[in-house]
């Protein structure tokens, strides 16, 4: 009998013992995901402040700047690795298959032998290099014809779906 207690009493000890390390591994598990989703928040931090430095190598204007960090705050808040299952959008400009396609006849009709290819979407400055030829092409000049026709394509001033876009793109612009 005394053995059976004795044998009782280690295997509770031993089952607290687990439980007690099963907790901590929860409680460390939960710390490193949180560690984790702190890293990819401070990553995604820094990456916002470098791109504005990026930006000036296209000879992008001042104005235009500012504007193209609005357009992708409000398609992706920055992010590059951003995706929209629906519209196969990607990237921080949140690039289309038709988009690439637009940009590379463009290219192909200025006797360019630049190409880009679908995913140079995730890609920041090759993102930033399709708008520029994008909104060159189409003569786009105000802060309201780029961000409508970015959103609507060459036709976008005409769309009033995208009036709602601009809005969003001006308030952070004003912001």
């Amino acid at each position: 009998m005394k053995y059976f207690i004795l044998i009782f009493i280690i295997t509770n000890l031993t089952i607290l013992f687990i439980l007690n390390k099963i907790d901590k591994i929860e409680q460390l598990e939960k710390e490193l995901e949180h560690n984790n989703y702190t890293i990819d928040s401070l990553y995604h931090e820094i990456d916002t402040l470098q791109w504005e430095n990026q930006i000036w190598d296209f000879n992008l204007s001042n104005n235009t700047t500012h504007l193209l960090s609005a357009i992708m705050f409000v398609e992706s808040s920055y992010n590059d690795s951003a995706y929209h299952k629906g519209e196969d959008a990607v990237g921080c400009l949140q690039i289309r298959k038709c988009m690439v396609d637009d940009v590379n006849r463009i290219l192909r009709r200025q006797k360019s032998d630049i190409r880009f290819i679908y995913d140079d979407r995730w890609l920041r400055n090759r993102s930033i290099k399709m708008f520029d030829i994008y909104c060159k092409h189409y003569g786009l000049t105000t802060a309201e014809e780029i961000a409508r026709c970015w959103n609507g394509g060459p036709r976008g001033m005409q769309n009033e779906m995208t009036a709602n876009y601009w809005k969003k793109v001006k308030n952070q612009l004003d912001s």
